[in-house]
């Protein structure tokens, strides 16, 4: 896996050149200060005689300011859920990122800071600090796929011993991000991220995360949303996959 990530970082240099000739395919807009403040609160119910009632709900938070330069996100997710027997999320995750030329070049830097504690997950804690470099593969009013690749150091303490009998330890992860969004007559947004971090001491350590949402704009600041969100911890053999609806609200200001 090393030598993958070391490819990766490769293609990702050299696409350098064709970056700095292909820079036209940004606008050329002054440098403002936009920023964005949104929520989404989604669930899901399902209550059966027999069974009981099952719920889980999905809130999250985010808060972007956004120059021609630097663009900063701030992010963070809270998911609580049960069953009639016992508790199944308890998950809470805040990141940080920021991105350098991504409105300018193809070619950009990001840095992300992270702290995550899940219970479906087995974890307690878990740290991640790291950067790299994204590319800008399409970037049109309806189209936008980016890659990015880098390193991240993680430190996690666990809920439950790992196969090796540790409950915390420490890492250098390669991750590798996709990111997608298609916009059809600015009604229907079909939004996905997804991560695969791969650890650099262990094949057999990696971490996947994938997330799917398509919105449905009621107002230019109100939108009907339907997710899908899949977590995968292989040294802890964790996952959840989860289904949601609800309603997103923006403001752009």
């Amino acid at each position: 896996m090393r030598t993958i990530g070391l490819l990766l970082g490769w293609i990702l240099l050299s696409f350098q050149g064709i970056a700095q000739n292909e820079d036209s395919v940004f606008k050329e807009e002054p440098d403002t200060t936009i920023c964005r403040l949104g929520f989404t609160g989604t669930g899901n119910i399902n209550r059966t005689a027999v069974n009981g009632t099952s719920y889980i709900f999905n809130n999250s938070l985010r808060f972007s300011i956004d120059k021609k330069i630097l663009t900063v996100n701030a992010f963070t997710n809270w998911i609580y859920g049960e069953n009639p027997t016992r508790k199944t999320n308890n998950d809470f995750l805040f990141i940080v990122d920021a991105d350098l030329f991504k409105h300018t070049r193809k070619l950009y830097y990001w840095g992300l800071a992270g702290y995550e504690k899940s219970l479906s997950l087995k974890l307690y804690d878990r740290y991640q600090f790291g950067g790299g470099l994204g590319y800008t593969l399409v970037n049109s009013s309806k189209l936008n796929l980016v890659i990015s690749n880098g390193l991240l150091y993680e430190k996690s303490a666990l809920r439950e011993p790992d196969k090796y009998g540790r409950t915390g330890y420490e890492t250098l992860r390669n991750s590798f991000r996709f990111k997608n969004r298609l916009i059809i007559h600015e009604l229907i947004t079909l939004d996905g991220v997804h991560f695969w971090q791969q650890s650099f001491a262990d094949g057999e350590d990696y971490i996947l995360r994938t997330t799917n949402t398509v919105s449905f704009r009621l107002k230019k600041w109100l939108s009907l949303t339907v997710g899908l969100t899949y977590n995968k911890v292989n040294f802890t053999e964790s996952e959840n996959l989860l289904f949601n609806y609800g309603l997103s609200v923006e403001n752009i200001f």
